[in-house]
């Protein structure tokens, strides 16, 4: 018997021996064909499929369509480059030979490019955009209240000035052209059918006549800049304005009615840079209006719910603010008294110079320490790709240029002299807290651009609603969902003091930007009165280099606070 159990139990041992084994050939073999099917399946992945004749056809016609809108941003780009290039070229001609290009063959080929302008925009009102499905979508973003009526504003001051130069000419008639009363009309009107297109049809996303569209609208865009490049670099008419106020003008041209020349003088003075920016935002705008032409913009872009602006819970940068407007606007008015009935004194001067000493490294600390709140938020940056946005940081980035590049003129030529006097020390200090001021301003505004906006609790659409009764949990979830509500109630206090302290930032900085753009845009200009700079670089080009960085200054200001307006909304 013992035998046989012994017998038995071998049996049993062979055969769970054999069984294991043939499970490890069949494991082997299963993994062997997993590897040749894993080898055999990149091949099947690499079977082409054809495309049905739809797709392929659609897929066609968008690409093409793609290269059409590709090739009129090309053509009607090169339009715009040799028109400017013609126009810097005449001006260019007039400044170094006087004799063989002079200020009459400018102005009529300038007019020129405004009647031909002209001839579009006309065109565009009557025919294109009233043809069927001209204007399909309009771009919500393009074109907002702020810089519409900004170019009111400035359209009619530009008007204003035009018509202080028309009366100048006429009292001067018998001493010159009556061209120079042609050309200003030109430019009214010009100006008035301009404005009209872009306030009307700024927002549009033109799909028809696509070449015809881009071209009028690059013509029209040069045309403002040469506009712009011409005022920055013709002084004649300040020159000569300048020596019959001194009492040195030529004695064969002089204005029979004295107090009637000085109201024409000082207006045409006092209005200049408003024609200058002028044309710096209708060139911006066109530009906006040319990168729509034949856009699409999906039904998801088109319909978006954007935030309200609410001066709710801001209290010490709101009053922080308009402490710094009203100072400011005492400080203006007391140099606009002084300088109506002579030059600006020195102390003037240095009181000006004095209120922004004091407000620029206060700006420049609150955009720090917003900075500062934008990285230690929650928000996401919103990647997405924007036109707008991305055109608003580059008009911000590039209108800062104006007042950094005098800044440093400034700086250049105050060291080079090494003065000693007050006015100097706080020029020279002016000049480098606004550098610090405008590279501060710029990463706040930008950082705060980039930022998705935050949406309020959905929870909060539902009220009024009869609230359902809660579910009943354990003790243990109970207590799980106390704590974590506990921890959303820390986080979420955390973020509204990161929300109240950007919103009193942003507020504080939309006020100070605002007084900065009233002193300069309303006839506040201490450095064509500062002597230092005038002597140091020539009075032609200092008034080239102020003329240039001025209205880019005033822009980047006007547009400085639409961008913190937008921070301050999406915080």
């Amino acid at each position: 018997v013992g035998r046989g159990q012994s017998g038995s139990s071998q049996k049993i041992v062979a055969a769970e021996m054999a069984g294991q084994e043939a499970a490890r050939q069949r494991h082997l073999n299963q993994d062997t064909d997993g590897e040749e099917s894993a080898s055999a399946q990149p091949e099947a992945w690499k079977i082409h499929y054809e495309k049905s004749w739809l797709h392929r056809r659609w897929s066609s016609l968008l690409h093409k369509d793609k290269q059409a809108r590709k090739a009129g941003q090309l053509f009607s780009g090169l339009l715009a480059m040799n028109v400017v290039f013609l126009g810097c070229a005449f001006i260019s001609s007039m400044i170094f030979n006087r004799v063989a290009i002079t200020l009459h063959d400018v102005k009529i080929f300038f007019s020129i490019l405004k009647i031909l302008s002209l001839c579009w925009i006309i065109y565009y009102l009557l025919c294109t955009s009233r043809k069927p499905h001209a204007v399909l979508y309009r771009d919500s973003h393009a074109g907002p209240v702020w810089v519409q009526g900004s170019l009111v504003l400035f359209g009619a001051c530009t008007i204003l000035l035009h018509v202080f130069g028309i009366g100048y000419n006429i009292s001067h008639i018998h001493c010159k052209s009556q061209l120079e009363i042609l050309f200003p009309c030109i430019e009214i009107i010009f100006i008035c059918i301009q404005t009209y297109l872009l306030w009307r049809h700024c927002k549009d996303c033109t799909q028809v006549q696509h070449n015809l569209t881009r071209c009028g609208l690059m013509l029209t865009m040069a045309t403002d800049l040469l506009l712009w490049l011409l005022a920055v670099t013709n002084d004649s008419v300040h020159k000569e304005i300048e020596s019959a106020l001194k009492g040195n003008g030529n004695s064969s041209c002089t204005c029979p009615n004295t107090t009637a020349c000085r109201v024409f003088q000082k207006g045409y003075v006092l209005l200049y840079p408003f024609n200058m920016e002028y044309c710096l935002i209708g060139s911006s705008m066109l530009y906006v209006m040319w990168k729509n032409v034949g856009r699409r913009i999906p039904p998801h872009h088109a319909i978006h719910a954007k935030p309200k602006f609410k001066l709710r819970g801001v209290i010490y940068g709101l009053l922080l603010g308009i402490s710094a407007l009203l100072l400011g606007i005492c400080i203006f008015l007391t140099y606009q008294i002084q300088a109506t009935s002579s030059a600006p004194n020195q102390e003037a001067l240095v009181l000006y110079y004095s209120y922004y000493v004091v407000l620029l490294p206060m700006m420049a600390v609150g955009a720090v320490a917003g900075t500062v709140i934008h990285g230690l938020e929650e928000r996401e940056l919103d990647t997405l790709k924007n036109p707008t946005r991305s055109l608003d940081v580059i008009l911000l980035m590039g209108a800062a240029l104006g007042q950094i590049g005098i800044s440093y003129f400034s700086i250049v030529a105050i060291v080079a002299t090494n003065p000693g006097d007050l006015l100097d020390r706080l020029i020279l200090t002016y000049a480098v807290s606004l550098i610090i001021q405008h590279i501060t301003q710029n990463i706040f505004i930008i950082e705060g651009l980039h930022r998705q906006p935050l949406v309020e609790d959905p929870d909060a659409r539902l009220a009024g609603q009869e609230p359902t009764p809660p579910p009943v949990y354990p003790l243990e979830i109970r207590q799980e969902i106390r704590r974590v509500s506990h921890a959303y109630s820390h986080t979420f206090g955390r973020l509204n003091w990161k929300r109240k302290a950007l919103k009193e930032i942003s507020i504080f900085l939309v006020l100070c930007n605002i007084i900065l753009w009233i002193m300069p845009t309303f006839g506040m200009h201490p450095a064509f009165e500062n002597g230092l700079e005038k002597s140091f670089y020539g009075y032609s080009t200092w008034f080239a280099i102020v003329n240039f960085g001025l209205p880019l200054g005033v822009f980047y200001r006007m547009h400085s606070v639409g961008g913190l307006l937008e921070v301050y909304v999406s915080s």
